[in-house]
């Protein structure tokens, strides 16, 4: 495990300032319900931001959620929004722990007077995940430069194995 430099991360140059860190999770049936709603993990960079062992430029905090500047933006305000419980993936954190996050990012949204951006969560290392803390982007697109650059792919679509998929999720939700 490597230990966290907050000058370091005030300063770095790189692109995406958190690759380098490691995080190691933590099961949550070891923690106790005393800890609060903060399920974290020793290593992980947003628990220690969080915990305000690591400063951040925050924009929001409440008992559930935390929103600070990206200290490696993609564009100007560009933010995230995490929830405080620790978790890896979406299906990891529990529903009224982040049922907070969407409305906060719809918040900083509107403060900034964005018009075009994107909201951007990535869920493990084939998706580009980084962090294994859940985190959403708020990336404002003042620009065809600036901001997110992405491709869709899209290809036909066979109808019949779209229904079976359908009947299939529909048969497990």
């Amino acid at each position: 495990m490597s230990s966290v430099n907050p000058t370091w991360l005030a300063t770095s140059s790189l692109r995406h300032p958190h690759c380098s860190l490691q995080s190691t999770l933590v099961p949550i049936n070891q923690h106790s319900q005393s800890e609060s709603t903060i399920m974290s993990s020793a290593a992980c960079i947003f628990c220690k931001i969080i915990k305000g062992e690591i400063p951040s430029m925050k924009i929001f905090e409440s008992e559930k959620t935390l929103a600070f500047l990206d200290i490696g933006p993609l564009s100007k305000g560009h933010s995230l929004i995490i929830p405080k419980h620790h978790g890896a993936k979406l299906h990891d954190i529990p529903d009224d722990q982040l049922a907070e996050v969407l409305s906060v990012t719809k918040r900083i949204a509107i403060a900034q007077n964005i018009q075009d951006y994107n909201i951007l969560q990535n869920n493990g290392r084939i998706a580009h995940q980084v962090v294994d803390h859940v985190h959403f982007h708020l990336i404002p697109k003042p620009n065809e430069q600036e901001g997110l650059g992405i491709g869709w792919p899209t290809k036909e679509a066979d109808k019949g194995e779209l229904s079976k998929l359908l009947e299939e999720i529909k048969s497990k939700m």
